[in-house]
């Protein structure tokens, strides 16, 4: 009897083992102990409804089981659920569980959050193997074909894991040798019925159980001497399945939202969010890494993840603190956190490790609240001093091709006389804040040309002024050719307590990478109600000298001949009044054609610009959209590279990206402009759908148009840009 029950419960035990086995290899992914319980759990209650229903007629075993797994599954939802804080009623969260199960357990970050639509599909594999596994098993008598399922979901586990988790030989040593238990177990071995007593018929059996046993322990012993050498010689990085899903893309105002910052700052009262903290912090929306002599970057990979984030590598352990924050007027799909994020409650985010950054796929929307809970970390001041900077950080210290010459030797004078990493980062910082302006009316833009303007421009012409934007990006670009580790942060800056961050709030400022204490801020900006120091000579650049070409003849001088008219001054006084009144009359004349010219160009200067102002920034949306296209037509005009009225405003956008097209300039370096393809996608959808705009495409357009503009018209030469300036012909060229 006990034999008997043996051989009806050994198997389903076995086939369980094995398929909690899979769960707990694909457990090592998961956050927490709750998915391998719903693992457990779907596992036993597959194996013991079939074989609970043994003796029924097989066609009612499968969809008996099926009904059970819709309870089970309905269970493991809602419970994975109230663990997530996801609000919702159970056929919504069902329905999109199993429409995103598959896509978003593939794209998910790894530690995983067991939530609804990453355990799902786990739970119905592990169901369904089950039902398999034990009509194959049990009741076809058919144990090799039958151990297929579960092996199927063993090595689906593996995959799954992939590269996100450490090789652990165990986990395969325990299924093979569960496996060839359900074998042994379940094989038969055949005696003649007749012709032999009880006692060899008994011999016989035990012989034939040694042999298997003896089999079985020689299989294992194989395997554990041979896994080491073998795994050993696996040198190829497991497969990662989550490359097959490509990370949520960016639109230009999240991948390089530096660009933002000139609009915020024309509308400083403009409410962004409510920000619930608890003593004054900056909050960080993105972290710019890549530079390639245009634009600023994110350059970030953003995976959808639970509430438990993990830290980027290379980031310092802090407290935790804790900030709670109210989206108000702020676009786009950047999530405001202080540094570092490691739990998030309310909202569901995608995270890119590198940067400890968060973004919300769908977008931000008005009135949507999230819990974030941060590790802040404040770097050792002590050891600031003497820190390192580490090699191999090759991301952080590459710039974009053709840095200006100016820019360069002015980050070698910086660090001539500073050997540490730090009190060279110092020196570029008070350098910056001793010799330029804050000035929130400075036009936005950062490519080497704006910063070469910025740096080195002559005064009175707005040189010298910029918003934390050419701060930041100058100290990052400076201490990059320094091979310090640089990168800058787009935020705000939050005071403590419960409090609006509006747009005058927003902030960029640079960071750098020390060893043993992560990333340290710098504030390049001057201090409030300071004069600013001149530009020193040492840091001016060099006037271009030109030589006279080498000859060997001598140079000739002119003297007077016999012919040639006297210069000197005619004794005759009628000569001389007459020549006095030609002089007067001449001066006369010429001061009247200055005043002129002088009128000319003032009201060509006052026109233009009442031009721009009307055309930008009055106006509903649509027609500040339109204005800013106006605007970029007209600069091709006068850049010579008028576009045919024919085109469309793509066809339009990709003329002007030719007519941007990098060339070799001064000093060999070459120049390209932003693309225009969002501004030609603004355009039409104020001309097929008029009054769907609104300000935030409109501010969009408005700083793609200025930055491509400043971009185009820097490439021109000085007499050109004069030119380019004084040309009436906006003014009066048809629309």
């Amino acid at each position: 009897m006990v034999a008997r029950g043996l051989r009806i419960l050994l198997p389903p035990a076995l086939i369980t083992a094995m398929l909690v086995l899979s769960g707990l290899v694909a457990d090592r992914i998961y956050n927490g102990t709750l998915f391998t319980v719903l693992i457990a759990g779907a596992a036993a209650g597959s194996v013991a409804i079939s074989l609970a229903l043994t003796r029924l007629r097989a066609w009612s075993v499968a969809p008996l089981s099926v009904l059970g797994l819709a309870g089970y599954l309905a269970f493991a939802l809602n419970l994975s659920a109230q663990r997530a804080g996801i609000t919702g009623d159970l056929p919504t969260i069902a329905t999109e569980a199993l429409r995103d199960g598959i896509p978003r357990l593939l794209a998910v970050l790894v530690p995983v959050e067991p939530q609804p639509d990453t355990v799902a599909v786990p739970v119905i594999a592990t169901w369904l193997a089950g039902l398999m596994a034990m009509e194959l098993t049990v009741r076809a008598r058919r144990t090799l074909v039958g151990l297929t399922p579960p092996v199927l979901l063993f090595a689906g586990a593996l995959w799954l894991v992939g590269p996100a988790a450490p090789r652990t030989p165990w986990s395969a040593l325990a299924f093979a040798a569960l496996a060839i238990a359900a074998l042994a177990f379940t094989g038969r071995v055949r005696t003649p019925e007749t012709g032999l007593d009880p006692a060899t018929r008994k011999a016989l059996r035990l012989r034939a159980a040694l042999a298997g046993g003896t089999g079985f322990a020689l299989i294992l012993a194989l395997v554990a001497g041979a896994a080491p050498p073998v795994a050993s010689q696996v040198t190829a990085k497991p497969f990662d399945p989550r490359s097959l899903i490509d990370p949520p893309d960016l639109d230009a105002l999240d991948e390089n939202p530096l660009i933002r910052l000139s609009g915020w700052a024309l509308q400083p009262q403009e409410k962004l969010l409510d920000a619930d903290v608890a003593a004054d912090t900056r909050i960080r929306l993105a972290v710019l890494s890549d530079y390639d002599g245009v634009t600023w970057k994110v350059g970030a990979t953003y995976r959808p993840a639970g509430r438990s984030l993990p830290r980027p590598p290379g980031e310092v352990a802090g407290k935790p603190v804790q900030q709670r924050f109210t989206i108000a007027g702020l676009t786009g799909k950047l999530l405001p956190a202080a540094a570092t994020p490691s739990h998030v409650d309310g909202v569901r985010t995608a995270y890119d490790q590198s940067t400890g950054t968060m973004l919300r796929p769908e977008g931000l929307s008005t009135g949507m609240t999230y819990t974030v809970t941060s590790l802040h970390s404040e770097p050792d001041v002590n050891l600031l001093p003497v820190a390192d900077v580490p090699a191999g950080m090759t991301r952080y210290i590459t710039l974009g091709p053709n840095v200006p010459d100016n820019i360069s030797r002015l980050a070698q004078q910086l660090g001539a006389d500073n050997g540490a990493p730090y009190q060279r980062a110092l020196a570029i910082e008070q350098f910056l804040s001793e010799h330029y302006k804050l000035d929130p009316q400075a036009p936005s833009g950062h490519a080497y040309p704006n910063l070469n303007f910025f740096l080195f421009g002559p005064p009175g012409t707005g040189a010298g002024k910029g918003t934390s934007e050419q701060f930041a990006a100058s100290f990052a670009v400076l201490a990059r050719l320094l091979n310090l580790p640089s990168r800058v942060v787009v935020g705000f800056t939050a005071r403590a307590g419960n409090h609006a961050v509006t747009a005058g709030d927003a902030l960029a400022w640079p960071e750098i990478y020390f060893t043993d204490l992560g990333w340290v801020p710098f504030h390049p900006l001057p201090e409030p109600n300071t004069e600013t120091k001149p530009l020193e000579d040492e840091f001016k650049p060099q006037p271009e000298t030109s030589q006279p070409p080498p000859s060997d003849e001598p140079i000739p001088t002119l003297e007077p001949t016999a012919d040639a008219p006297s210069t000197a001054p005619s004794a005759s006084g009628s000569a001389a009044g007459g020549a006095n009144v030609a002089l007067v009359a001449g001066a006369g004349g010429g001061g009247l054609l200055v005043l002129l010219l002088a009128g000319f160009v003032v009201f060509v200067l006052v026109a233009r610009g009442a031009l721009r102002r009307r055309r930008l920034d009055e106006g509903s949306p649509d027609s500040r959209i339109e204005g800013a296209w106006l605007e970029v037509g007209d600069a091709l005009r006068l850049a010579g590279r008028r576009a045919p009225e024919h085109l469309s405003a793509a066809e339009v956008a990709a003329h002007a990206a030719e007519a941007a097209a990098p060339v070799r300039g001064k000093h060999d370096v070459r120049l390209a402009a932003p693309t225009l393809d969002e501004l030609a996608a603004a355009v039409n959808q104020t001309v097929f759908g008029p009054g769907t705009a609104g300000d935030t495409e409109a501010e969009a357009a408005r700083s793609r148009a200025v930055a491509y503009i400043d971009e185009l018209k820097a490439r021109r030469s000085w007499w050109r840009r004069l030119l380019w300036t004084l040309h009436p012909g906006p003014l009066r060229w048809r629309r």
